[in-house]
């Protein structure tokens, strides 16, 4: 009812104003009540704010007549509003102490009058059966003192018979909307199940209905990755990146995502600005300007999963408790969805391992006892004059014989007696590595032998066991590590295996290096082979120990991880390198395996450019087979674009000089393969007009370097300029 009669009491106008409440709403009666009560008492502008008591919070749903789109929640910490509540007595305050969402829209109800309230008059009424307060009913208080003890004799004797019946209404009311929001939570859920299959979808989809949820600009979700005890981030919901980022990590105890997965506690930040725990390098790389953070751990059965961190609240100056609620109430799917995905892909790997060993068990034949027993009764002497000199060239080893030598390295490092190794189970195991490299140009068995034989070097003449570089079972794992660190190789690389989608992508992509984790899956099958352990005498922890370190070693001749490691291998060889000092060593095994694996290059020209034959034999390949794909291969896998010569000359300055250096900074006995490797890269240079003559003539890349004239001449040409510099410099002393 709009309007009274003039001649009713209060009372009778308050019954009238209950009997309209009748099938209304909760926000609709109280839009009713602050009609009557601005009409009542003359006054601008009244709201309500409900005390909820259990969850420590005021609740604003109307202000004036205006029923909000969106409640406003708050913490009763810190609050003017609760003054009233804590002092029971009404109480006269300055309007611009209040929240600045409430002041938008008391402007926003108030700008049709001038002027608007300056002073706000709060009226606490009390629960009529129990001894807190329920409501505080707020009034634009202009009035003087007289006026306003009239208003609250009227706002009370209002709600000596309104409250309870708002009271129930607000039960009703909040249940409704739990409800809903039970009901919108569970069909996200079934939602959220349908992208099981694919991680990065799943993690897209609950970022976009997060955010949809509390109404955010932006939201990051990181999850936390054990091993490295980092959160990363992989996508990035809701804005637009300034520059390529395919993740962000952050370390478990930085910053507010940091804070919350440490603590497992929601932080709701107003001014992100402002907070001490703010890691402004997320906003650096992507552009963004973060204003308020509402941040929040994910579960799973077994604990903190990762974290959602949501930014910028759209309709409001940041978020309120309702988006803690929402936020904490989605977590629990979000950890149930993840822990499902996860399950889901271990269930899609196993399937696809199973495919992969059934193609491996075909393409390759069961190493018999026949086979051991040749090897170990093989009648040579086995003793090729400098097999232990840095300057032998392990190809030149007869290739029936490579296992009979491997298993000379074995023992010559004492290995064999130090671990009371069996004769038959290391014949078996090396056999089983050999038959599982594949007849690629290059990485072959007689690449996987070479690569062992320059570990066997390192360890023989820079005696790294007896001077405590290693343990005896830190050298027996680096020795296999070299042998079966390309096994199965399919002459194709990592990117290759990504762009066609191939089975070893589908298992092995969401971790990085593919061929790599390829390799050390197969070395441990052949582990797992009857009679081929060659671990079999260690104890639990030793064997915990050998496997934890045969797949760093592996992983690490990955040139992708050897570009990420390679400055920290530099600082710590010239900051005196700690043996005992366990991420030295881990760096110090990396830097070893890079070593091996390109030790190739530390041999005179003439077979480093046999290598260079072989390489990009499997390089032009893999080119030929992108281009029957129609993809354009990159210039070292075209052999018609490839420019031999300044990709070596690239190659040895980027990569092999440097990793080299580091090495003969702590061992200066291998000095001389640095200067090898630069002898190598002047006459890769020298080689580089010479190249391009044949080139014009017609001929292709692997066709000239195979020309026995291309090599006689370029060591024509690099002697002669190396003789005139010689006598350069011999005339410059003289003068």
């Amino acid at each position: 009812m709009d309007s009274f009669d003039s001649s009713m009491s209060n009372v009778e106008k308050i019954l009238l104003l209950l009997e309209e409440f009748c099938d209304l709403s909760y926000p609709q009666i109280q839009q009713k009540l602050n009609r009557y009560i601005q009409k009542a008492i003359n006054t601008k502008l009244s709201f309500l704010v409900s005390i909820l008591v259990k969850s420590e919070e005021m609740v604003i749903h109307v202000i004036g007549e205006q029923i909000l789109e969106r409640q406003l929640r708050f913490p009763v910490l810190n609050n003017i509003l609760y003054k009233a509540v804590q002092s029971k007595m009404p109480i006269t305050i300055d309007i611009a102490l209040l929240d600045e969402e409430i002041l938008r829209h008391i402007q926003c109800q108030c700008q049709c009058q001038c002027p608007a309230p300056r002073s706000i008059l709060m009226i606490p009424i009390k629960h009529p059966k129990q001894d807190y307060i329920a409501l505080v009913v707020c009034l634009g208080d202009d009035n003087n003192d007289k006026a306003t003890d009239k208003c609250i004799e009227i706002v009370q004797e209002c709600f000596r018979f309104c409250l309870g019946f708002l009271l129930t209404s607000f039960t009703c009311y909040e249940e409704q909307r739990q409800k809903k929001q039970c009901q919108n939570l569970l069909a996200l859920s079934r939602k959220l199940l349908t992208h099981l299959g694919d991680f990065s979808d799943l993690l897209r989809e609950i970022m976009a209905e997060v955010r949809n949820l509390t109404n955010a600009e932006r939201c990051s979700l990181f999850l936390l990755d054990p091993d490295q005890q980092d959160l990363v981030a992989k996508v990035f919901d809701g804005i637009a990146m300034k520059e390529s980022v395919k993740e962000m990590r952050i370390p478990i105890g930085q910053g507010i995502a940091g804070h919350v997965a440490t603590t497992g506690k929601l932080l709701n930040i107003r001014n992100a600005y402002e907070h001490p725990l703010f890691y402004r390098r997320i906003d650096e790389v992507t552009g963004f300007r973060t204003r308020n953070i509402l941040c929040f751990p994910i579960r799973d059965q077994k604990g903190i999963v990762g974290v959602a961190q949501l930014c910028n609240k759209k309709d409001g100056f940041y978020f309120d408790v309702f988006d803690e609620e929402v936020a904490m109430a989605f977590s629990i799917y979000c950890g149930l969805s993840i822990m499902h995905s996860i399950v889901y892909k271990k269930m899609q790997d196993a399937q696809a391992r199973n495919k992969l060993s059934n193609e491996v068990m075909m393409y390759h034949m069961k190493v018999e006892d026949s086979d051991v027993h040749a090897l170990l009764t093989c009648k040579d002497e086995h003793n090729i004059k400098d097999f232990n000199k840095f300057q032998f060239t392990p190809r030149n080893v007869p290739y029936m014989h490579m296992p009979c030598y491997t298993i000379k390295m074995f023992n010559d490092l004492g290995l064999i007696k130090h671990w009371k190794l069996k004769l038959p189970t290391l014949a078996r195991f090396i056999l089983y590595v050999k038959r599982g490299y594949r007849d690629a140009p290059y990485h072959n068995w007689a690449h996987a032998f070479s690569v062992a034989h320059f570990a066997y070097l390192l360890m023989k003449n820079l005696y790294l066991i007896s001077e405590n570089y290693m343990t005896h079972l830190q050298a027996l794992v680096f020795l296999v590590s070299c042998l079966a660190h390309d096994i199965d190789h399919r002459g194709t690389n990592n990117s290759f295996q990504m762009m066609c989608s191939t089975v070893l992508a589908s298992l092995y992509s969401s971790e990085g290096s593919v061929m790599e984790r390829h390799h050390l899956a197969q070395t441990m099958c052949i582990l797992n082979t009857e009679g081929s352990n060659i671990f079999e005498n260690f104890n639990s922890s030793e064997y915990s120990e050998a496997l934890d370190l045969l797949k760093n070693n592996i992983l690490a001749t990955d040139l992708a991880a050897h570009f990420r490691a390679a400055e920290t291998q530099k600082k710590m060889v010239r900051n005196n390198y700690v043996k005992n000092d366990p991420k030295h060593q881990r760096l110090f095994f990396d830097m070893l395996m890079t070593c091996c694996d390109l030790s190739d290059q530390t041999k005179h020209w003439n077979v480093s450019k046999k290598t260079a034959e072989y390489i990009y034999d499997e390089f032009f390949s893999q080119g030929d087979l992108e281009k029957s794909m129609g993809s354009s291969p990159i210039e070292m896998m075209d052999r018609e674009r490839a420019a031999i010569p300044d990709l070596q000359v690239q190659f040895i300055s980027n990569i092999a000089i440097p990793v080299f250096t580091n090495l003969a900074t702590l061992f200066p006995m291998v000095q001389p393969l640095v200067y090898v490797l630069e002898e190598n890269r002047d006459l890769w240079e020298a080689s580089k007009a010479i190249f391009q003559k044949y080139r014009r003539l017609g001929m292709k890349g692997i066709a000239i370097l195979v020309d026995p004239t291309f090599e006689r001449e370029v060591l024509e040409v690099y002697s002669q300029s190396h003789n005139d510099l010689s006598t350069e410099s011999i005339s410059s002393e003289r003068s």
